[in-house]
């Protein structure tokens, strides 16, 4: 049955996004209350026209199939016959069930979700690609050819959760603190500057297990997004905050690059530093910014990424975007405000804010050694 609770939006009041992440490093799952109690205390950096969350660990039951999160605009039940048929063609689909949510949360016109755990099941030609490179090309699809279908998020064990409202109602739309435990969180407050704030438009924004929360405005957006079609990447969803997503997928996952080198490509060092750099380290700038310029991001932002097993927060190169971090134990703590993270965990061992385009990096333990062989690998 159709749902229809608030019928009210809120004004849109000129206020800034809210950011929060939060990973245990040592790999125990907890519930969606911390991240949501973090989105509460800044709740003055949104205005109720974009809220949203997204969990790693969440679905062990089905942690080896993909989870697919998929949202059907005013309830299109024509889109849900063809993306079932879609998927029903294109994957093995072990499990499917409308996304459990409560109908008395303070939410405006929610659309229809629903999620489907499933492997790929690939024919002719696909049978070249990898899993991952075969699920992207069959969300471009979806979001492409399907009228009111938009796929949420795509990654094997784990979620986003968004739409138009406060964090805290659209946590309590989903039930995230009940329903719902992981090792990572990551979570927004979003204030649309030049987009509609609609459901689809909130964040995070997902291309497999990579999630983007992002502060601000990139102004560097058609060139970036005119960069990543030629990969296969294409922006559907109304808000510039999308390329981001696709930009760590291609860098990171599909080139393998870790995000100390792909953090120099978004926010590299201004070209008179390179000049004065000694010649191995003006070398490499001078190459990345000579191969990856279209993916420079300009304009202020800061954003945080996540993807199993890592998260990491950076902010525009001359910080015009706030970004503070947070450390108790295993925990490590990323957000907008100092204040958000000292709501959740008032005796911190530590608290830092980082120079501008420098990343902050929370990875679980298990993980660490393995990048590190990366990194001096590149050098």
């Amino acid at each position: 049955m159709r749902r229809s609770r608030r019928v009210v939006l809120p004004d849109k009041d000129h206020q800034a996004c809210g950011l929060f992440g939060v990973i245990d490093r040592s790999g125990n799952r907890f519930s969606g209350e911390m991240a949501v109690n973090a989105m509460v205390s800044m709740k003055v950096r949104g205005n109720g026209l974009g809220g949203g969350f997204a969990a790693y660990g969440i679905y062990p039951d089905y942690k080896d199939y993909y989870a697919i999160h998929i949202m059907f605009q005013d309830w299109d039940m024509e889109a849900k016959h063809r993306v079932d048929e879609f998927l029903d063609a294109n994957f093995d689909v072990v499990y499917a069930e409308e996304i459990p949510v409560n109908p008395e949360a303070n939410v405006a016109s929610p659309p229809l979700f629903w999620r489907y755990f499933a492997s790929p099941k690939k024919k002719g030609d696909d049978k070249k690609l990898s899993d991952d490179d075969y699920v992207v090309k069959k969300v471009m699809e979806i979001n492409t050819k399907i009228e009111n279908a938009y796929v949420i998020s795509s990654g094997k064990d784990m979620g986003v959760f968004k739409g138009v409202g406060f964090p805290e109602d659209i946590a309590e739309y989903f039930m995230l603190a009940e329903e719902y435990k992981g090792y990572m969180w990551t979570a927004h407050s979003r204030f649309p500057t030049n987009t509609p704030g609609w459901w689809g438009g909130a964040h995070p924004f997902c291309i497999l297990d990579w999630t983007v929360v992002h502060n601000g405005e990139i102004s560097s957006y058609g060139t970036n997004k005119r960069y990543l079609e030629m990969f296969g990447y294409y922006c559907t969803l109304l808000t510039d905050t999308e390329v981001m997503a696709y930009a760590v997928d291609l860098l990171m996952r599909k080139q393998g690059l870790p995000i100390e080198i792909v953090s120099k490509i978004f926010a590299p060092p201004m070209w008179d530093h390179i000049d004065i750099m000694d010649e191995k380290k003006k070398r490499f700038y001078t190459t990345l910014r000579m191969n990856y310029g279209p993916l420079l991001i300009n304009g202020p932002w800061t954003i945080i990424v996540a993807r199993h097993g890592e998260m990491f927060g950076i902010t525009d190169r001359i910080r015009l975007r706030p970004i503070t971090s947070g450390e108790k134990g295993d925990m490590l703590f990323v957000s907008s405000e100092e204040s958000a993270i000292r709501a959740v965990c008032p005796d911190l061992d530590r608290v830092y804010t980082p120079m501008g385009g420098e990343p902050v990096i929370g990875r679980l333990r298990s993980r660490e050694k393995e990048i590190a062989k990366q990194l001096s690998e590149v050098e």
